[in-house]
């Protein structure tokens, strides 16, 4: 009983997820929902200045903390309605919100961490045991792995709030200028009459950021790489102890 009471609000907010995702009420972000109707939501935009804004980043925080597959949509979305910086700077706000709400409700869940923990938290729980700071910093930073799987991964892992908001908002707002100028870039192409295509990709104000999230996913493969290069008999330890 006391353990469902403590995964009470973890099991709402999936549940409220699950409520959202069949509600439709993400349907007209969607890219082709957004083209579509660009002139209806920039006049919607430029009547309700404050409210839209206060919508999308209340959709954001729900996206985020209830772990909805949406969030890199409505970031794009984001960039496609109120540009690079304005949509930054909501989109990290939402996504900060979002990820405090799942971070408190899993680590509730999660008690002193008697529990069995999540499989993702058994690979980060060296290198946050060896580096508390600069893991979290590159979790957030380096996207190892779902934004919501590494929130609950560091909340079992008993991560300080203050280091956790720190590293959320710096390294979660740093992804976010290159994934809002993703949005920005389609929104400014579309409005200089291309279509909606892959050759869209290939504008320059397009793929340029996406280049640099490209990158970036490609960091943990290179630091693995460096890492039983430099260490070799560390990782024949690590391969060992698995096979045990």
């Amino acid at each position: 009983m006391n353990r469902l009471r403590a995964a009470l609000p973890l099991l709402l907010l999936i549940a409220a997820g699950i409520v959202l995702l069949a509600s439709g009420v993400f349907d007209r972000i969607h890219p082709e929902q957004l083209v579509a109707h660009q002139q209806e939501m920039r006049a919607h935009i430029a009547e309700h200045p404050w409210m839209s804004r206060l919508v999308y980043i209340g959709l954001l925080v729900l996206a985020t903390c209830t772990g909805v597959p949406v969030t890199i949509v409505l970031i794009l979305a984001a960039g496609f309605a109120f540009g690079i910086v304005e949509g930054t700077t909501y989109s990290s706000i939402g996504l900060t919100l979002g990820s405090l709400i799942l971070f408190l409700a899993s680590r509730y869940a999660f008690g002193t961490g008697s529990k069995h923990p999540p499989a993702i938290t058994e690979k980060l729980h060296h290198g946050f045991e060896r580096h508390p700071k600069v893991y979290t910093l590159f979790l957030r930073l380096v996207p190892v792995a779902p934004f919501g799987l590494v929130t609950m991964a560091l909340a079992w892992l008993r991560c300080p709030l203050w280091l956790f908001l720190g590293a959320t908002w710096f390294g979660g707002t740093v992804m976010l200028v290159f994934e809002t100028s993703i949005g920005a870039g389609l929104g400014r192409a579309l409005a200089h009459g291309q279509k909606l295509d892959l050759g869209l990709i290939f504008d320059p104000s397009v793929i340029a950021p996406l280049c640099v999230l490209a990158l970036l996913s490609l960091v943990p493969l290179a630091m693995e790489r460096l890492k039983s290069r430099w260490h070799p008999s560390a990782s024949h330890t690590d391969d060992a102890g698995n096979h045990s």
